[in-house]
C-alpha cells in the first residue's frame, strides 16, 4: 500500500464522520460510545492476543488483560442480576454461535421466530441455526400484536419438545410472553435462550423485561445497539449447572473465538461501568422517545404498526411504508436527505429485499440528548420525504440546521464530548 492509498482510506472515514455528524441516526442496531470508551479501542489492548480464561491464559502479558476481564464480568453481572457471565464472544452472532456448539446438536430440535416476524438472520437456515443443522421450528404469531401467539406457542412447545427454546427480535417493539409459557418450559424440561441484543440496554435500565426472572437460562446479545457499547458479544446465565457454565465457556474459547479483541472487551468494561450508573435514565428516555416518535408519524398520516399498543415499549419502531414506495424506495429517500435508517421486513413480507417496511430506532438520538419535542420535529423532516415527496436535498438542509444542536454524547462519563469527530485519533 502506499501512502496515498493510506490517504485516501484516511479521508474517506473523515468523510464519514463528517457525514454522520449531519445526519440523524437511527438505525435501530446501531449506537455511540463513550470517549472513556472509544479510548479503550487505540490503546495497546488493541495490539495484544489473550486465549482462555483469565488466570488460565495460553500466553504471557495478560498480567492487565486479566484484572479487566475480571471486571467487566463483575460489572456483567451486576447490572444483569446475573449468575454467569461471558464477555470473550467477539459480537451477537457469535455469541450464538457459543449457545449452538454448547446445546444443540446437528439434528436437534430448536424453536424460534421466523425472519418475518422480526427474526436475526443467525436463526435462520442460511444463518447459524442452518450451519448448525439443527431443526429450526417457528412460534406461531400475532401479527396485530408483533408478538407470540401465547396459546400457539403453548401448544407448539409441547408437540416438538424443543431441547432449546429460543427467544428474541431484531425488530423487538413489546417483550416475549415469558411468564405465560414458564410452565410450560418447566414441563417439557428445555433450555431457555434469548438473543437480546437489540434491547440489552433497555434490560439493564429496568425498562423492557427482565429475562432472567422470567425463566431464561442464558442471554446471548451484541453490545453496540440500546447498549451503548463497542461491537462485541456478551453471555449471561442463570440457573445453570457447574457443567452448563463449563460448556458455555468451552464453546466460546476455544469453540468460536481465539483471542476475544481485548481492546473491545475494555471498552465493553468501561460501557458496563457507565450503564451502571446511567442505564436506567437512559433507556426510560429511549422509551419515550420511541413512542413520542410513533405518535407524531401516525399524526401525520405514516402508518406505524400497533397503535392501539402505543407503538411500542423498545427503543424501535416499525413503520408500513408500502403505500409510499415500500422500505427500499423510502429508505434510500431518506437517507438523500441525511436521515439513516434501514428498510425491514413486516410479518406478511417475502421478500427481504423489497419490504414494506422500515425500522427506526430512538437509542442513538437519545444518545446525543434528543427528547419527546425533539421527536416531533423529526417526524416532520421523515414525513416531508416520504408522504409528502419533498426533495430530499431540500430537507437534508434542514436536517443539518436540526443536527447542529445535538453534538455530544450525554448518559456516560464524559458528557459534552463530541460525538463524531473523537479529535485525539486524527492528531
Amino acid at each position: 500500500m502506499t501512502q496515498e492509498d493510506a490517504q485516501y482510506i484516511r479521508s474517506k472515514v473523515m468523510a464519514h464522520n463528517k457525514w454522520f455528524e449531519e445526519c440523524i441516526p437511527m438505525i435501530a442496531s446501531e449506537n455511540l460510545m463513550s470517549p472513556l470508551a472509544k479510548e479503550m479501542l487505540i490503546s495497546d489492548f488493541a495490539d495484544r492476543y489473550a486465549e482462555g480464561l483469565p488466570g488460565k491464559r495460553y500466553y504471557q502479558g495478560n498480567i492487565y488483560v486479566d484484572e479487566v476481564e475480571l471486571k467487566a464480568i463483575e460489572l456483567a453481572k451486576k447490572v444483569f442480576d446475573a449468575d454467569f457471565a461471558d464477555v470473550r464472544p467477539i459480537s451477537g452472532t457469535v455469541a450464538n454461535m457459543a449457545v449452538l456448539f454448547a446445546f444443540a446438536q446437528p439434528g436437534d430440535t430448536i424453536t424460534t421466530c421466523a425472519l418475518a416476524q422480526g427474526a436475526h438472520i443467525s436463526t435462520c437456515e442460511f444463518g447459524a441455526f442452518g450451519q448448525r443443522s439443527v431443526n429450526s421450528v417457528n412460534y406461531p404469531f400475532n401479527e396485530h400484536d408483533m408478538n407470540l401467539d401465547v396459546d400457539g406457542t403453548i401448544k407448539l412447545l409441547k408437540e416438538v419438545r424443543p431441547k432449546v427454546a429460543q427467544f428474541g427480535l431484531s425488530v423487538f417493539l413489546f417483550p416475549p410472553p415469558l411468564k405465560e409459557l414458564q410452565d410450560t418450559f418447566n414441563e417439557i424440561g428445555c433450555l431457555v435462550w434469548e438473543d437480546c441484543a437489540h434491547v440489552l440496554g433497555l434490560i439493564a435500565g429496568k425498562q423492557f423485561h427482565d429475562p432472567l426472572r422470567e425463566g431464561v437460562n442464558i442471554v446471548s446479545s451484541s453490545t453496540h445497539k440500546t447498549f451503548p457499547g463497542p461491537n462485541h458479544g456478551l453471555l449471561l446465565g442463570q440457573n445453570l449447572t457447574e457443567e452448563q457454565e463449563k460448556q458455555l465457556q468451552k464453546a466460546v474459547f476455544p469453540g468460536v473465538t481465539s483471542s476475544h479483541h481485548l481492546h473491545a472487551m475494555a471498552a465493553l468494561a468501561v460501557t458496563l461501568a457507565e450503564m451502571d450508573v446511567f442505564a436506567k435514565d437512559y433507556a426510560a428516555q429511549t422509551c419515550k422517545n420511541a413512542r413520542a416518535l410513533g405518535q407524531a408519524l401516525y399524526e401525520r398520516g405514516v402508518p406505524v404498526l400497533c397503535p392501539d399498543l402505543g407503538f411500542t415499549r423498545s427503543h424501535a419502531i416499525a413503520v408500513d411504508v408500502s403505500q409510499f414506495g415500500g422500505g427500499k424506495d423510502c429508505a434510500k429517500a431518506l437517507e438523500d436527505a441525511n436521515i439513516i435508517c434501514n428498510k425491514n421486513m413486516l410479518p406478511r413480507d417475502t421478500s427481504s429485499v423489497r419490504p414494506s417496511g422500515l425500522r427506526l430506532g430512538a437509542q442513538e438520538m437519545t444518545r446525543l440528548g434528543m427528547k419527546e419535542s425533539d421527536m416531533v420535529e423529526v417526524a416532520d423532516l421523515i414525513s416531508r420525504v416520504v408522504v409528502k415527496k419533498e426533495d430530499p436535498a431540500k430537507v437534508k438542509e434542514d436536517v443539518k440546521t436540526f443536527k447542529r444542536q445535538f453534538t455530544s454524547i450525554q448518559y456516560c462519563f464524559n458528557a459534552g464530548e463530541p460525538a463524531y469527530g473523537y479529535h485525539k485519533l486524527v492528531e
